[in-house]
């Protein structure tokens, strides 16, 4: 099944519609018109999202409502969660390994001092006296 969730996933017009209908359900005119696909196109990827379990239909008068179906995507999470486990255990370590390094890092260097200039054209031109300004 894991398979054909995925291959289900890998369009991204499929992905889109996902998304569209996270934020709520919707018809297929809608869904259509908001990822701008032809209706016939919308609808040819709805199924493969219904086939995969990833969205139910129901009908409303003369309109087919698409919403996304959570446990397929339930399935989907399960499937993920040992990698998941995986990278919080090295982000883990990693963390752990930077809190061992920063303790024991030695001081940060800090500039250099400035050298004092060593002729009369580097030096500064003295600021004026208060005398010189008025």
């Amino acid at each position: 099944m894991i398979d054909t969730l995925l291959s289900a996933l890998a369009d991204r017009h499929r992905r889109a519609l996902l998304d569209a209908l996270r934020r709520r359900p919707q018809a297929v005119g809608e869904l259509a018109e908001e990822l701008g696909v032809s209706q016939p196109t919308a609808s040819k990827h709805l199924r493969v999202l219904r086939e995969a379990g990833l969205v139910r239909v129901t009908k409303r008068a003369q309109q087919r409502i698409y919403a996304v179906e959570p446990e397929g995507l339930a399935e989907l999470d399960g499937w993920l969660a040992p990698y998941r486990a995986l990278w919080n255990d090295r982000l883990d370590a990693l963390g752990a390994h930077l809190d061992r390094t920063a303790r024991t890092a030695p001081p940060a260097r800090t500039a250099p001092p400035a050298r004092a200039p060593r002729t009369a054209r580097e030096r500064a031109p003295e600021p004026p006296t208060h005398k010189e300004r008025d």
